[in-house]
């Protein structure tokens, strides 16, 4: 990279990431500036370096707040990275950066989650291809062959965030099934223990056939779905002329049945209590109970009890002491269970079902097959339906860790941005159910629980950070490890602390960096993490792990639609990297964030947008750079020479300062993004850059022009740097010659308003002079006056300080319109005909055309397209009001339709009033 503060001179004026932006990222990497150890001493050695003069226009007294941290959310080790990834990565990178440049100690701890069900789920599909199962590898070998895919796969994944551009600390790369981790998980779940937050027991869950292991509540998702009521006789054991009329979904699930309960207060079938009926297809009898959970209002009121299979179920069996048969394997098949008919034994389920319903109609037992629509719960990971099912598995109490959550809520130690999602958060807590965190798989972390059995199989298990010598009650020393495995979950519930050095919590990032700053995520994992640290850590650490959580809207595509691989409409970001650019494509994308925590419609032409900001200010710093010389990074400017332009310049720098120092610290990032661009491209490249090749030109402003640009310059490099890292940082070194005041633009102090001077001149008078000059730009481009035409400008100007504002200022005027003659009046007696007119302010603007144009020629042109604008207008409102069409078109296409009608309504109003100017008699 050149050090003169003119090399960009011969350089192309197509700016070409791909020429800086993998050096960079290697340099940045080799010298560890993503450290907060080694920025704080590349800071102190810069200390007493000359500053520079953009940093001599403020008052430097700013110290370093106290420090500043993120933990990234760890991508799963189960493929690349996505859009959500990509804006996730770049909003966390641009709040690290703008932290780093206030000075402050910032570390970003980056990582991947090991996605237990998830990965080994992807390596099981990879050996069904082949024809094997883990069975036949055994436990050893498929753990291998996991921890070789994961590392693969996570090579991929931070290769794609360093091609983001983002700047996390990676000497403190972590990974949550590496040996640091898996300590904490340990010292977690036995801390936990210990306090009788973790149990064992028979409980419910939510049992995947499909990997066999149960999952947690809010990894099912349930859907409406047709299916049917199956009334069914159960006969009356002391009457076979009566019948107990039951309705179920689930006729499969009745050989698991241990009563049949009624509603006590439930007139029609109250009698039926303490009597007992036939259970079908079998030999066996069931008792008649009563439970006012049964809804009378549903089905026939008589409701079947199975509590192996059912949570309700299960709790009414508890309540009356009830047995309770499991009648279903693990991979959803009828048991061998001497209740199951032998023809049925090992059928799958469904299939089950229709041969039951077959068998009841044999039976005469069937009354009633009845259309009926009903929630059904698939497992998110493998698309399979869940079934509920009675296990022995790990629990953790959840109602205790939940109501300190709320609390901490309360208290004001945990806010959310936007605060509407601390109602959701609310929601779950209060209605939290125990978290099953037992997951009967081969990869991720082992449970620390060891079991001695004795001779009448009865098992003792020992919960320790390390397998006990011997069993204390048993005296044993024949010790069996549990086999399960944790829920990823429980893992990442402890990442803002177990990445921070716990459970030693006098680790120097634990005491300096915990808890952390800000969590920056999507609300689709409010539940499923947000929520799960936030009761971890203040259960482990007595702290909330993190002060703020920004949530972020979801991406889609440019028509609001859900990304995904079946639609064919997801972008990969690191295409999308190849075609804008990395800092087009994050501006881009970073300008699509609303507030309000909207979802993101991903529009091509918004990246478009991004890769043309960066080629703009591409060339802007390449003019400014080839009239610098190496006196003009003097630490001086001489306010007192500047000119009004300068000063306007300046004021506006200020200005944009402050915006971005407000909108950052409230998380608008677009509007920081939006803010920032329209500073560079319009205030600075479009007017001041121009006005100062004018300047340039005079000797008695040539010197001060030079410097003003160069501190505006660099002042907008390094308010772009945070989102913009790879060009800004290019640049920046460029525009420092021989000697930077720092390494990095990324140690350099972020443009702060507050200590610089106050406004040198009040922006707005010339604000308003540019806005004429728009004006008049607009209309000569609107009425196709040739830009090698000198015009003849009128302005009726009625406001004093308008009118003042325009005859200050009329060098800029001349600089920026070609110009044969300007009037700038108080009040005209009266109006120039077949003049274009425009209005600013409370000025009127006219451009007389019958110099300038053929007005016939002029007329008939507009004329006929008004009268095309006027058919296609009438063509689509004829559309709209058409039922055929509006009955068949989708949502989607009528809005686009109706919009499409609103801008032909503004282009014919727009092209009438060009039309009636031209008429005017002279």
């Amino acid at each position: 990279m050149s050090t003169s503060p003119s090399s960009l001179a011969s350089t192309s004026t197509a700016y070409d990431p791909k020429t800086i932006e993998a050096d960079l990222y290697a340099r940045w990497e080799s010298q560890k500036l993503f450290s907060p150890d080694v920025v704080q001493t590349l800071r102190a050695q810069s200390a007493n370096e000359v500053p520079m003069a953009s940093e001599h226009f403020q008052n430097n007294t700013q110290s370093p707040d106290k420090a500043f941290s993120l933990v990234i959310p760890p991508p799963n080790v189960t493929g690349v990275l996505h859009m959500g990834h990509a804006l996730d990565n770049t909003l966390q990178d641009i709040l690290i950066r703008w932290h780093r440049m206030q000075g402050t100690p910032t570390v970003w701890i980056p990582g991947t989650d090991h996605a237990g069900i998830a990965t080994q789920t992807v390596v099981e599909r990879q050996l069904q291809a082949e024809g094997k199962t883990r069975d036949d590898l055994g436990r050893q070998a498929f753990l291998e062959k996991v921890h070789a895919f994961a590392a693969q796969s996570k090579k991929s994944i931070l290769g794609q965030l360093r091609r983001l551009g983002v700047s996390p600390d990676w000497t403190r790369e972590a990974f949550t099934l590496d040996e640091s981790r898996v300590q904490s998980v340990r010292q977690a779940f036995v801390t936990l223990y210990e306090r009788g937050l973790i149990e064992r027991g028979d409980y419910i869950v939510n049992w995947c056939p499909k990997s066999a292991s149960a999952i947690s509540d809010i990894e099912v998702e349930y859907r409406e779905e047709a299916g049917f009521l199956y009334h069914i006789r159960y006969v009356a054991d002391d009457n076979p002329d009566e019948a107990l009329i039951v309705a179920t979904t689930r006729p499969e699930t009745l050989f698991g049945d241990v009563a049949v309960a009624v509603n006590p207060k439930d007139e029609r079938l109250n009698h039926w209590i303490g009597r007992r009926v036939r259970l079908p297809l079998t030999c066996d009898t069931i008792p008649v109970i009563g439970d006012e959970y049964v809804d009378i209002a549903f089905g026939t009121g008589a409701l079947k009890i199975t509590p192996a299979h059912d949570k309700n179920d299960f709790e009414v069996g508890r309540r009356h002491g009830l047995p309770a048969p499991i009648i279903l394997d693990l991979k959803g098949h009828l048991a061998d269970h001497a209740r199951v008919p032998s023809d049925l034994r090992g059928v799958e389920r469904f299939q089950a079902r229709k041969q039951c319903e077959a068998l009841l109609e044999a039976s005469g037992l069937l009354v009633q097959k009845e259309a009926h629509t009903h929630r059904v719960g698939y497992s998110q990971r493998h698309g399979s339906v869940i079934e509920p099912l009675l296990s022995k598995q790990w629990f953790v109490k959840t109602k205790p860790l939940a109501e300190r959550a709320l609390k901490s809520l309360q208290a004001g130690e945990l806010k959310f941005i936007p605060e509407r999602w601390e109602a959701d958060y609310t929601r779950w807590l209060e209605n939290i159910q125990p978290w099953c965190v037992s997951r009967q798989l081969w990869w991720g972390h082992a449970i620390p629980a060891w079991y001695a059995i004795d001779d009448e199989k009865r098992e003792f298990p020992i919960v320790a950070l390390e397998k006990p010598e011997k069993c204390p009650k048993t005296g044993s020393t024949e010790l069996v490890q549990d086999p399960d495995v944790l829920d990823t979950w429980f893992s990442s519930g402890l990442w803002p602390f177990s990445t921070m050095g716990w459970p030693n919590e006098n680790s120097e990032d634990f005491k300096k960096y915990y808890p952390t700053s800000v969590l920056v995520t999507g609300f689709d994992i409010i539940f499923f993490w947000v929520a799960r640290m936030t009761m971890m850590g203040l259960a482990l650490t007595g702290k909330s792990p993190f002060h703020t959580v920004y949530i972020h809207g979801l991406i889609r595509d440019e028509k609001g639609q859900k990304m995904s691989k079946s639609k064919g409409n997801t972008v990969d970001p690191v295409l999308a990297i190849d075609q804008y650019g990395c800092d087009g494509f994050r501006f881009g994308l970073t300008s699509l964030v609303t507030y309000g925590g909207q979802d993101i419609k991903l529009a091509p032409d918004k990246l478009e947008q991004g890769k043309l900001f960066a080629n703009k200010l591409w060339n802007a710093a390449r003019f400014v750079m080839m009239n610098l010389s190496q006196g003009d990074m003097a630490p001086s400017l001489s306010f007192d020479t500047l000119t009004p332009m300068d000063q306007w310049i300046l004021a506006k720098y200020r200005k944009a300062a402050e915006a971005a120092q407000d909108n950052l610290e409230a998380f608008r990032f677009g509007e920081y993004a939006i803010d920032a661009q329209r500073f560079v491209w319009d205030d600075f490249c479009d007017w001041y850059v121009e006005m100062a090749k004018a300047q340039l030109k005079d000797p008695t402003t040539e010197a001060m022009t030079r410097r003003v640009l160069f501190t505006v310059l660099d002042g907008a490099l390094r308010l772009l740097h945070p989102v913009m890292p790879f060009i800004s940082e290019s640049l920046w070194l460029e525009l420092q010659g021989d000697k930077p005041a720092y390494p990095s633009i990324s140690m350099a102090k972020f443009p702060n308003a507050q200590q610089m001077s106050a406004p040198l001149v009040d922006p707005a008078g010339i604000d308003f002079v540019l806005e004429t000059v728009r004006a008049l730009r607009n209309l000569r481009q609107s009425y196709k006056v040739p830009h090698s035409s000198a015009v003849s400008i009128i302005i009726d100007a009625p406001d004093l300080h308008q009118r003042e504002a325009l005859e200050a200022n009329l060098p800029l005027l001349h600089r920026f319109i070609k110009m044969s003659d300007l009037s700038i009046q108080a009040q005209l007696s009266k109006k120039p005909s077949q003049a274009a007119v425009s209005v600013v302010g409370q000025c009127q603007i006219f451009l007389p055309l019958a110099e300038l144009i053929d007005l016939g020629q002029e007329r008939t042109r507009l004329s006929k397209q008004l009268e095309k604008l006027q058919s296609d207008y009438n063509q689509l409102e004829k559309l709209l009001h058409n039922a055929g069409f509006m009955s068949k078109a989708t949502e989607e296409v009528i809005a686009a339709k109706r919009e499409q009608l609103i801008e032909l309504s503004a282009q014919t109003a727009h092209l009438s009033q060009q039309l009636a100017a031209l008429s005017a008699v002279p």
